[in-house]
């Protein structure tokens, strides 16, 4: 902890749900996105086009509708925020948790923050260390969204010292540029290139971030030039945060290993500097000898232990620190200690991976872990807005529980089997819903069809031309299955309309595909 800046993980913290960071500047649409998200208000949230969020607010799942005091919220024996204590009464007078009844927040947590100031606005003392603050948050977060404004692509001082300190989270961070719905299409050509120009010359990394553009709100799009690409974009955003609670489990393990790799590292290098102390005399001088030479000193341990450059602290730093203490009373280094850290590396965390699910699972095995409770088989219900897109929400059937008429447009033959075989998509582990292309394709096959008839019928399921595969989608590929080898009917040439979902008619219209 006082070497590499790492707060110690508590049980508590590493049994918690996952959490997604929103961070921004003001009035680029955080609590909105929040509130689409939920599907709903919740306590605390203010909304405005000046800086509105003032301080950091964590919504979790309750019973009731309260607002919990940042005070109390750090001491919560059962909520991962106690690290929090360290910034002061100060801070956690501006950070309050915000508790609602909501099936998204039974999954995960999210956190919005202070909408980012600019210009002479930024050189207020806020009375806490804004970037610090979000750098705890960073470390513990499965996602962070981080939201530009279409009409503000300005990165502030305090905006870019904000995405400094996400340095080391790249993995972890999406792009949004929201409210692209106010520009047309030449102006966001114009606009998205800019901010990839921006992030470019801010972000110290040779890969691009990911970039979601659209908007993201409830409410309808103002330009609807480019509809179809916003409902991609949002598809595909809803996708990552609905399979989030399954990739949490790994993202923990991945952070034990780090920790793990750290502190044998660090027990070396205080290993080493313990045996070059002598006996007697002349301690304070070899001690700053040490320091003084500190960048041999972790060459010959990395050479002699076969260690990783990334494994060790910052040389700057870690100097600075061990200025305040004495070589002489540090422990000597214990190899029966190392082993058992090494122990853990080769076997305990290995045996551990095994139980995640993975592409050598048959269904079988992944419907038992999942049934077990050794994977969190939960999922985030993401919100899906097709009126906002200018099309139409096909509800009508979902609430009549014997479904629609057969005259009706809602109507779908293939009702009845989708519930039949929703234990069997399930078994299968889709991720946020879906399927993947070699999960879809190995079920396909054990069908014994030919190949060429499996292309025909792929192509015909796979309505909305994504690669994967929805319940729905699933349902159609086993329903043409069926009929060609328990029935000897041949494939159609195109789907039936009493065949395709109701919710996927649209697509169909869209690309000119015909109904019979």
């Amino acid at each position: 902890d006082y070497f590499y800046e790492s707060p110690f993980l508590t049980d508590v913290e590493f049994d918690a749900k996952p959490q997604v960071m929103l961070v921004g500047q003001y009035s680029v649409g955080k609590t909105s996105f929040i509130r689409y998200m939920l599907g709903r208000d919740f306590p605390g949230a203010r909304i405005g086009p000046e800086p509105t969020t003032d301080r950091f607010t964590c919504l979790i799942n309750g019973p009731e509708e309260r607002t919990i005091p940042g005070n109390a919220l750090s001491v919560h024996p059962d909520l991962p925020f106690r690290g929090l204590e360290r910034f002061g009464v100060s801070f956690l007078s501006r950070f309050e948790g915000s508790q609602l009844p909501s099936s998204v927040l039974k999954s995960i947590t999210l956190v919005d923050t202070p909408g980012i100031l600019s210009g002479e606005k930024q050189r207020v003392n806020r009375g806490y260390d804004f970037t610090k603050v979000v750098s705890w948050f960073a470390d513990r977060a499965d996602l962070i969204l981080l939201l530009f404004d279409a009409h503000k692509l300005d990165i502030s001082d305090e905006l870019k010292a904000t995405i400094d300190v996400l340095k080391g989270h790249e993995d972890k961070v999406r792009c949004i540029l929201n409210k692209a719905d106010q520009i047309n299409r030449q102006q966001l050509m114009r606009v998205y290139g800019s901010l990839l120009w921006s992030l470019g010359k801010t972000i110290n990394s040779p890969e691009v971030l990911r970039v979601y553009v659209g908007s993201f709100w409830h409410e309808p799009l103002q330009n609807m030039d480019n509809a179809e690409l916003f409902e991609s974009e949002e598809s595909d955003l809803m996708r990552d945060l609905a399979i989030l609670p399954r990739q949490s489990a790994v993202r923990k393990i991945n952070e034990l290993v780090k920790r793990i790799r750290k502190v044998k590292t660090l027990a070396y290098i205080i290993g080493h500097l313990k045996s070059q102390m002598p006996a007697v005399m002349g301690k304070d001088k070899k001690q700053q000898k040490l320091i003084g030479d500190m960048p041999n000193v972790f060459r010959t341990i990395m050479k002699k232990h076969n260690l990783a450059p990334g494994d060790f602290p910052d040389i700057n730093k870690f100097s600075e620190k061990l200025k305040d203490t004495k070589f002489s009373e540090f422990h000597s280094l214990k190899l029966d200690q190392i082993q058992l850290l090494e122990d853990c590396l080769s076997s305990h965390l290995p045996k551990l991976m095994e139980e995640l699910p993975s592409e050598k699972d048959s269904p079988e095995t992944l419907k038992a872990k999942f049934s077990t409770g050794r994977v969190d088989n939960t999922y985030v219900p993401v919100p899906t807005g097709a009126g906002k897109f200018g099309k139409a929400d096909n509800n009508a059937m979902a609430s009549n529980p014997f479904g629609a008429a057969e005259d009706a447009d809602e109507y779908w033959a293939l009702e009845e089997s989708a519930e039949r075989l929703k234990e069997s998509f399930e078994a299968l582990g889709p991720q946020g819903g879906f399927l993947s292309p070699q999960t879809a394709k190995e079920v396909l096959v054990k069908t014994g069809l030919q190949k060429e008839q499996l292309r025909q019928i792929w192509a015909l399921s796979d309505i909305d031309r994504d690669g994967y595969f929805d319940h729905h989608e699933y349902v159609v590929a086993m329903f043409l299955c069926d009929a060609v080898m328990q029935k000897g009917r041949p494939i159609p040439a195109e789907l039936p309309m009493s065949v395709i979902p109701p919710s996927k008619r649209s697509l169909l219209k869209e690309r000119g595909g015909g109904f019979f």
